[in-house]
């Protein structure tokens, strides 16, 4: 699912959200990839039917209604899309005895396995919602040896979980045995820490699902010195994607170790939005004929056929990024959409949040 279909997805489910009916008189219907489209005709058909035992004279009305204009859908199918498919039908209005009749057919940017029809007095969204949902989720642990913290990447955010403190005394500059001695203790209490630490990061993230990995990071040896000591479990060891050398074992700590691990996260959509507005700050600053920014400067160069990329805010609210996606796609443009969710992101909506990389100067 890209973009685009993420974006229509969240407008569609925001719109079949916002109704509701005075009565259970709402039907939803999801058709899984592959489902023969005939049976659901069927069924339909036999609802129908049995819908003349509702006692509401509307409300059998609006049912009835609303399973024609679905089994009227269901007819002109030949099959069920790729993905499966989802159908909407009912009154909508909130005012008793008028009708505001809506039939909505949507093919999901993914496919779907449930099948279900529900009559209710709202629609079934549940398994639309689950599409959205982050499929990918990496945990985050920075550590040294007086403190460490723990968090997660959901897509683009990042959460804290935990900061743990060690309480380690620094270092004894008195020589001989009493050294030795307080060396020795030092490094049982590290162990101990270390192995605290593995106790967490195995209750928070063992049994997490779509935990893809472990980033691991920290100044000098300690991260090592955890990954020898610590006693994590294999399962666990076996998911750190990487360590990297990270001077904080803070919240910041946290932030670093992301950046540090833009190998790892090449994919991941944080990754991809960092890269894009890194370019365009860069070409801004560099090579500002080759880009725009500003809703009247932009507008002017797709006016000229001029845009390579068009970066647009999500901020801007839906009607304005169909407005300027309508006409990007007339010159071929690829469309990024950027969220404010990294600061990046919150720099690129303070900067009007409609931006563009060019082809040419204009």
């Amino acid at each position: 699912m890209d973009q685009k279909d993420k974006a229509e997805l969240e407008d569609f489910l925001k719109e079949i959200e916002s109704y509701k009916a005075r009565h259970t008189e709402l039907i939803t219907v999801y058709i899984p990839k592959g489902f023969d489209i005939n049976l659901i005709t069927k069924q339909l058909e036999s609802e129908k039917s049995t819908c003349s035992n509702i006692k509401s004279t509307a409300t059998r009305k609006n049912v009835k209604e609303a399973l024609e204009s679905l089994i009227r859908v269901a007819k002109s199918l030949k099959q069920t899309p790729q993905n499966g498919l989802v159908l909407f039908a009912g009154n909508v209005s909130q005012v008793e005895g008028q009708d505001n009749f809506i039939t909505k057919v949507f093919e999901p940017p993914e496919e779907i396995s449930v099948r279900l029809y529900r009559c209710d007095q709202v629609f079934v969204l549940d398994p639309l919602y689950e599409i959205l949902k982050i499929k990918e989720i990496y945990g985050l642990l920075v550590i040294e040896r007086k403190e460490a913290t723990l968090g997660l990447l959901i897509g683009k955010k990042i959460k804290i979980l935990q900061k743990l403190s060690s309480y380690i005394p620094g270092k004894m500059r008195a020589g001989g045995q009493s050294s030795q001695r307080f060396a020795r203790i030092t490094e049982g209490l590290a162990r101990d820490f270390y192995r605290k630490i593995a106790e967490v990061v195995k209750k928070e993230f063992f049994n997490m699902k779509n935990l893809k990995g472990i980033l691991l990071g920290g100044p000098g040896p300690t991260k090592e010195g955890f990954l020898r000591e610590g006693q994590l479990v294999t399962a666990l060891k076996n998911k750190i994607l990487a360590v990297k050398d990270i001077g904080y074992a803070d919240e910041h700590g946290i932030e670093l170790l992301v950046e540090a691990s833009r190998d790892v996260l090449a994919d991941q959509e944080i990754t991809i939005e960092k890269k894009i507005l890194e370019e365009f700050f860069n070409m801004l600053g560099k090579q500002k004929e080759k880009t725009a920014y500003g809703e009247e400067q932009v507008l002017k160069a797709l006016k000229f056929g001029a845009v390579e990329t068009l970066l647009l805010s999500k901020k801007l609210g839906n009607n304005k990024i169909k407005e300027l996606e309508k006409l990007a796609e007339e010159t071929s443009v690829e469309v990024k959409l950027i969220s404010v969710e990294t600061e990046e992101g919150e720099q690129f909506w303070n900067l009007s949040g409609v931006g563009a990389m060019l082809r040419f100067k204009i």
